[in-house]
């Protein structure tokens, strides 16, 4: 069975970072493609970033140059580095096995003004 779970996620004021965990089970990550998702109270789960197989990744406008996705292969596991945070940016953070319907659990971010 394949299982995603993350963590990572928490309080952190304005221009502070967190960097959020994805451990995966029953799947290989390195040969998947993996994605960051959020969704903010009230709004639409929106995409935030991706990594490919090859470890090309791609990033949402909102997170270009604040944000990086990577992933370790030995331990199966994503991460998404999260710098100069925003009050915009709190969110559910979810990750999932794109094009499936295999999610996380989803791990809590709020940033302070």
């Amino acid at each position: 069975q394949v299982q995603l779970v993350e963590s990572g996620g928490g309080l952190v004021q304005t221009g502070g970072s967190l960097r959020l965990s994805c451990a995966a089970s029953g799947i290989s990550l390195s040969s998947n493609v993996i994605a960051w998702y959020r969704q903010a109270p009230g709004k639409q789960r929106e995409l935030v970033a991706v990594i490919r197989s090859g470890g090309g990744t791609n990033y949402a406008t909102s997170a270009k140059g604040r944000f990086a996705m990577s992933r370790d292969n030995a331990k199966n596991m994503v991460y998404l580095q999260m710098n100069g945070l925003r009050p915009e940016d709190t969110a559910i953070y979810y990750c999932r096995l794109s094009g499936t319907a295999i999610w996380g659990q989803g791990t809590r971010v709020t940033v302070s003004s």
